[in-house]
């Protein structure tokens, strides 16, 4: 017996079309192209969704964190807000206000005559607490507190 085509059909058919029993190359080539493509959106959103905490990267540690925790919350919730704020606070540089209060210390230390870090194991009251002095009569001299001025409304102080 010989097939014979159906006199309804084309005679020439398109190049994707195969026939029973081959491999479909149009859907091999296009499997891989969407896995390729899907593979390539996830890692372009995934490196997006990163920016904030990359750029946040180079400053303060307690920055950063709260930038990655902002990241996680917007990733969880699909809350775009969190990402935005994460971004806003990874592009502020926070001033340090720790270094230059160390410093101060530092000077404190030197000019009170302690070694660097020896103040602050002591109290504050104990550090240049000195013995009441005495006065040329042997008694000792009372050094008067210092009052705080009385505190007035503004519109009294400017009548």
């Amino acid at each position: 017996m010989t097939s014979a085509l159906n006199p309804a059909a084309p005679h020439h058919l398109p190049i994707f079309i195969t026939a029973p029993g081959e491999t479909d190359v149009l859907m091999v080539v296009m499997a891989v192209v969407l896995v390729l493509a899907v593979l390539g959106v996830g890692i372009l959103f995934l490196r997006l969704h990163t920016m904030p905490e990359r750029m946040a990267h180079k400053s303060q540690k307690i920055q950063f964190e709260i930038v990655a925790v902002l990241g996680l919350l917007a990733l969880f919730t699909h809350m775009h807000i969190f990402w935005v704020a994460g971004l806003l606070l990874a592009l502020i540089d926070i001033p340090d206000f720790g270094n230059p209060l160390r410093r101060i210390a530092g000077s404190l230390e030197k000019i009170a005559g302690l070694k660097p870090g020896e103040g602050a194991g002591r109290a504050p009251d104990e550090i240049g607490v000195e013995p009441p002095s005495s006065g040329a009569d042997g008694h000792t001299v009372d050094v008067p507190k210092t009052v705080a001025p009385s505190r007035m409304p503004k519109e009294k102080a400017r009548a």
